[in-house]
């Protein structure tokens, strides 16, 4: 229990609403009783943030502001309720943009203030955790999962619903993180990573043997610093010309050799924890090639396999409602004094 949740004795299952504010997206969503999606709406800021290259925090917030009242009534609207019918509301307390975060950690409180329900605050990793559930209620634990966006490249090994143990991390640059920085090198559109992955497709692979850091034998952390570095000395050697004539074979090998290193290091995980599952989860989950591989690994080995779908895998509110939906029926709920946590683990 962290120091904002409070028990509550009785919790009335029913439609609950999550609200996500935790960097550029501004999303809604209403889970009913029994965990089916009602809604799920997204307003992207990338259209506002694309002339800089990345998110600019500040704008981040304002644009929040203006659009989370209207999200988040197109969210009760769309899934055919009236305010009154929902009994929790849950949104992401951090980690994330201290600005952005407390645009919805606000509007979520002064809600369920005025509507007499219980607010819980929602890790944003836990978020994307809970989304390899949203559509296959039956997949089992204790599994591996793989938190791979544009901050974060976690695996957990979890045991059961709000037991998660850390087995490895990035220790420099997310997966996420490096996509959009080599895309920033090649000159390619924001957001970084879906334009790599657009490119790549068009590319060979092979074509350039990019490094692989698997750091010291046995090690499940991530580092991709170096990968990044090397595309950037790659990219100097070459003249304009060249840079241009082989986009796509830089853009697809150095992708390959992202992909690679995560679907390595997820498989080592459920090795060497005995777990007979798999989910791999966040933005850079929606990642065509990294899919491709993973199903083809798992199939190959007679792993089971959660891959949420593209709605799921990017910032959404769907994983934030069914997380705090897990919260509510373990009798969580937060007081009215909660506050956003930018560094929330």
């Amino acid at each position: 229990m962290t120091p904002t949740e409070q028990s509550i004795s009785t919790w009335l299952p029913g439609p609950i609403l999550g609200i996500e504010t935790s960097c550029d997206e501004t999303a809604a969503s209403v889970l009913s009783e029994n965990g089916v999606v009602l809604s799920n709406i997204i307003t992207s800021q990338h259209a506002v943030h694309q002339r800089f290259g990345g998110v600019v925090p500040e704008l981040a917030s304002r644009a929040h502001i203006e659009s989370i009242e209207g999200v988040s009534t197109e969210a009760v609207n769309q899934a055919g309720l009236a305010w009154a019918d929902l009994t929790g509301i849950a949104v992401t307390q951090g980690p994330g943009l201290a600005g952005a975060l407390l645009v919805g950690v606000n509007y979520a409180k002064a809600l369920a203030y005025a509507l007499n329900i219980p607010v819980v605050g929602v890790s944003h990793l836990e978020g994307h955790i809970a989304s390899a559930w949203i559509q296959d209620s039956t997949f089992p634990m204790p599994c591996v999962v793989l938190v791979v966006s544009g901050g974060h490249t976690h695996l957990y090994y979890k045991e059961r619903i709000g037991h998660c143990r850390l087995l490895g991390a990035t220790r420099d640059d997310a997966a996420g993180e490096a996509f959009d920085k080599g895309a920033q090198l090649l000159s390619l559109e924001y957001p970084g990573g879906p334009a790599i992955d657009r490119l790549a497709r068009q590319g060979n692979p092979e074509a350039i043997a990019f490094p692989r850091s698997y750091l010291k034998k046995g090690s499940l952390d991530f580092s991709f610093s170096g990968l990044k570095t090397a595309l950037l000395y790659k990219l100097q050697a070459m003249n304009e010309l060249a840079r241009a004539s082989q986009a796509a074979d830089l853009a697809a090998s150095y992708q390959e050799a992202i992909v690679t290193v995560l679907v390595e290091k997820a498989f080592a995980a459920v090795r060497s924890s005995g777990a007979q599952a798999l989910a791999v989860v966040g933005g850079v989950s929606a990642n065509s090639r990294l899919r491709t591989l993973l199903q083809q690994r798992a199939a190959s080995e007679n792993l089971r396999l959660s891959l949420p779908p593209l709605a799921y895998c990017t910032d959404n509110a769907a994983m934030v409602a069914a997380a705090g939906k897990q919260a509510l029926r373990a009798g969580l709920c937060a007081a009215l004094d909660i506050d956003a946590q930018a560094s929330l683990a």
